[in-house]
């Protein structure tokens, strides 16, 4: 293989056959190829694309790096929902255990948060003594007596995404759509899926500001999902305001109990309901009673209970992680919301401790944002329009500050 003859012909604008796709990646996993090839190449690729041929061999590669999940020829469907991020988006909390609730098995590996955008493991590492490292063997225990467990990505899991990966985000390679495409299906599929939902997000608090840019990044993902034997869906959804009425990983978890037990949100409930019904065969109707009627809270709790989480803090768990300082976002007029903008909100919560401006900083479960009304809603002045959590009265004035400017009326 002569690697500048490939980055070449890709600077190009040629296309590459899969089986040099396939030893493209096979040696960078290994260490045979430098990372100053693999860059100029992700480059070439960042600017010119690739085919959808291209981009389902470089998936597929990437999937095949490591292990895969396998599962007994008798096993249930195995789905999985996968979120391009948002603020405020916990969905996953309350929809694996629902899909369990139907026969499904779940087996959910995500991430943690990076940028404005939260983590579902740090959501979870916010519940006392829950595991999110499991190996294999553990993750089929789980799931085998659950149908449902979420984890992160294991060491012999898509290692040459976890490789690739931190190569794009040091070299200005990220915003490629077969690139991202390639890195979100490589680990989804390798939990040997059948099915998987595309939660895809556009808007001031999403990874892809405007609608379009979403659609096209769906549509990649349906179609080398599909390629590769994944009966892929997508639903394209807005982040301009939260998700639910919380943002903050304990605060999140509060909200999702509420919403298991048959209270949450509306917009987080609606969401929820949308994404099950693209990877269940179940009526919706059915899905909204398994969160009345408890099916989908006892669930979630023996998931929380074999993952070594205490289930006795799951309703005490903003008492649990309780911030020093809370203060409220008043309403600076009378009149309707029009504007509480999540991208704003995001960068607070990052400031706050929240989330993380690099991936080495350090979470704070008790801080974010609660009780957020929502835009269209009618409010008088000095009425709050948000709670914050935070860990000082510094860091608490300098959020309202921020947020402040998040905010438009009319």
């Amino acid at each position: 293989m002569h690697v500048p003859g490939l980055i070449e012909r890709k600077r190009d604008g040629g296309a590459l056959a899969a089986d040099e796709i396939r030893e493209l990646v096979r040696a960078y996993t290994d260490g045979d190829l430098p990372d100053y090839q693999m860059s100029a190449l992700a480059m070439a690729v960042f600017f010119r694309g690739m085919t959808l041929e291209e981009t389902t061999a470089l998936t597929g590669a990437m999937q095949h790096s490591g292990r895969v999940l396998d599962w007994p020829a008798d096993a249930p469907p195995r789905v999985d929902k996968h979120s391009t991020g948002g603020i405020g988006d916990k969905t996953s909390l309350v929809l694996a255990p629902l899909l369990a609730c139907d026969g499904l098995w779940v087996p959910m590996i995500s991430g943690r948060g990076l940028g404005i955008t939260g983590g579902t493991l740090d959501k979870l590492e916010s519940i006392p003594g829950f595991r999110t490292r499991l190996g294999l063997e553990e993750i089929h225990s789980v799931i085998q007596a659950t149908g449902c467990v979420m984890v992160g990505q294991t060491e012999d899991l898509c290692p040459a995404d976890r490789k690739l990966y931190a190569l794009r985000d040091v070299t200005a390679t990220v915003p490629s759509i077969p690139l991202i495409t390639a890195s979100i299906l490589s680990k989804k599929l390798a939990e040997g899926l059948n099915r998987l939902v595309l939660d895809v997000k556009f808007g001031s608090g999403a990874f892809m500001a405007g609608e379009t840019a979403a659609r096209d990044l769906a549509d990649s993902l349906v179609a080398v999902g599909r390629a590769l034997g994944v009966d892929a869906r997508f639903r394209l959804n807005p982040m301009n305001e939260p998700t639910g009425e919380s943002a903050g990983n304990a605060l999140e978890v509060a909200e999702c109990v509420r919403c298991l037990q048959g209270g949450g949100p509306p917009d987080l409930e609606e969401l929820v309901l949308d994404l099950a019904c693209e990877v269940s065969d179940s009526p919706r109707a059915l899905h909204a009673a398994r969160l009345r009627n408890g099916e989908a809270w006892q669930r979630f709790q023996a998931m929380v209970t074999a993952q070594g989480g205490d289930v006795a803090a799951l309703e005490r768990i903003t008492a649990i992680h309780a911030a020093p300082v809370i203060l409220d976002l008043p309403a600076p007029a009378s009149g309707m919301l029009r504007r509480l903008d999540a991208g704003i909100i995001g960068r607070a919560l990052v400031a706050l401790g929240a989330g993380r401006a690099r991936a080495t900083d350090t979470i704070d479960p008790a801080v974010g944002v609660d009780r957020v009304v929502k835009t269209g809603m009618s409010v008088q002045a000095g009425e709050p329009l948000l709670r914050i959590h935070a860990r000082t009265e510094g860091a608490a004035q300098e959020a309202l500050a921020s947020l402040r400017t998040a905010v438009t009326m009319e």
